[in-house]
């Protein structure tokens, strides 16, 4: 038996979104309250309720989620921010305190992925093993909103606000990592990777060792850009090339091949706008004109270090 499992944090997310959901569909002064009331009320069903909803239900549910989104009728609310002065206040008030709760979340996920999972209370384990690392982050996540909280002075009620705030800035594109990643494991169950490795096999002499690298590396990223999420491509690249090819064919080192082909996949993330949480919604978020601007501006950096990675593969996946 486990005290906390990933579906603790999921229901604390449904509960979240939830919330949100009420706090659209009441407000009178939305543009599109009915529409975005659905689309988040929808989105807090899949959390709280996924476990006992059939999944051909579930994807119909993503569905009217995506036809809402489409027909735009997810917008945000014209909630105002706090002005200007009064955040440059804050900031000058806080100065870099601001950054604790930040830095609280990578260090306590990284303490708490080497430690939970060793804490029972007889045969009862304090968290399930085989998720120890996402139910650390939830848990610092918690932990570092307290911070803020104590940090700032703020009600805890501005947590709530400011989130529904931010969630709904972002809108329609908060759901596409997952969207993206369930397309992965979908293409990988459907025996895309096995079609892809043929692809590979017929066209490139993949007998080198370099060329079986580079096609692999090459595949993470075109995937990725496509895709627009670097975990739906790693299953079909690496069970059609990286396993087949690297490992099996030449004799790699399977896990130096899964970082530094994940790494490949996160520069293909820096060059398309399907990536739409890094690239789109900072954009949107910073109202900038070119909402392509994040994806030019990132080009120039992504590409070398493409590059760069793709030849550190090819020397340490086969000599360590």
């Amino acid at each position: 038996m486990k005290l906390l499992t990933l579906d603790t944090l999921y229901y604390l997310t449904g509960l979240i979104i939830a919330f949100i959901a009420i706090r659209v569909a009441l407000d009178r002064n939305h543009p599109n309250r009915i529409g975005s009331g659905m689309f988040w009320g929808i989105f807090a069903v899949t959390f709280l309720f996924g476990n006992q909803i059939p999944p051909l239900y579930v994807g119909y549910l993503v569905l009217v989620m995506v036809v809402l989104a489409s027909i735009g009728k997810v917008t945000k609310s014209n909630e105002k921010e706090a002005d200007v002065e009064e955040r440059a206040g804050h900031a000058e008030r806080l100065k870099n305190k601001v950054f604790i709760p930040a830095i609280l979340i990578p260090l306590l996920t990284v303490v708490g992925t080497f430690t939970l999972d060793k804490i029972n209370f007889g045969s009862v384990l304090l968290v399930d093993p085989k998720k120890v690392t996402l139910i650390a982050l939830g848990l610092a996540m918690i932990i570092a909103t307290i911070t803020a909280l104590r940090i700032t002075g703020a009600k805890a009620t501005v947590p709530v606000t400011e989130g529904s705030r931010l969630m709904q800035a972002v809108g329609w594109a908060v759901i596409l990592p997952q969207m993206l990643a369930a397309l992965g494991g979908i293409f990988a169950k459907a025996g895309i990777g096995e079609v892809v490795s043929g692809i590979v096999g017929d066209i490139l002499p993949t007998q080198y060792a370099f060329v079986a690298v580079a096609a692999y590396c090459l595949g993470m990223m075109l995937f990725t850009i496509v895709m627009g999420n670097a975990f739906a491509a790693f299953a079909v690249i690496t069970g059609g090339i990286g396993v087949p090819l690297i490992v099996n064919m030449h004799g790699g080192n399977p896990a130096i091949m899964a970082a530094l082909g994940m790494f490949a996949g996160y520069c293909g993330t820096l060059m398309t706008p399907m990536a739409a949480n890094f690239n789109i919604v900072p954009a949107m978020l910073l109202e900038l004109k070119d909402k392509n601007a994040v994806v030019k501006t990132q080009l120039m950096t992504a590409i070398p270090v493409f590059i760069i990675n793709m030849l550190l593969m090819y020397y340490l996946v086969y000599h360590f």
